[in-house]
């Protein structure tokens, strides 16, 4: 799980999370773009996730709470903005309409032979918005459970020449 390099004008505010997932792209960007696998992934060890709303199109939403370990409910709100398949997708991830703490994620998707290399792109709005969901929420670990949470789901779908 490598961190790829950003340039120097956004590398304080962002935060990258890369993972080898085993597995063709077309089944990992399937895992994360159809409800009924995000469901079974989604968050880091110990979260379950409830969805209220899935729209899965450019300017749709996915309503959801994730459930923490601790019985904490942390309501989230993706707006997806732009759905490339199987390779791109940017979305804008808060806790609500108009969350003035929203930061956007791009999450790209490269196929090297049998396996899938994913990498997740978190940009916050400055520095200190950054250091705070480091700190506070543990994002970076955070990122890291959950492709690996995804990565232990797509090993079980069933795929041509596995």
């Amino acid at each position: 799980m490598a961190a790829a390099s950003s340039s120097p004008a956004i590398s304080d505010r962002e935060i990258v999370v890369s993972r080898t997932v085993e597995g063709p792209r077309r089944l990992v960007w399937e895992a994360w773009s159809d409800i009924r696998h995000l469901a079974h992934w989604w968050s880091p060890n110990g979260f379950t996730t409830t969805t209220h709303s899935f729209e899965f199109r450019p300017g749709g939403v996915w309503d959801f709470i994730m459930h923490g370990p601790d019985g904490t409910d942390y309501p989230n709100r993706i707006e997806w903005r732009e759905i490339a398949p199987p390779e791109r997708l940017v979305y804008l991830h808060g806790e609500g309409d108009d969350d003035p703490q929203s930061f956007v994620s791009t999450v790209t998707f490269v196929e090297r032979r049998s396996v899938t290399e994913v990498t997740m792109r978190l940009l916050f709005k400055s520095k200190a918005q950054r250091d705070e969901v480091v700190e506070k929420y543990h994002a970076i670990e955070g990122g890291k459970q959950t492709l690996g949470r995804m990565a232990a789901y797509v090993a079980t779908l069933p795929s041509p020449g596995r």
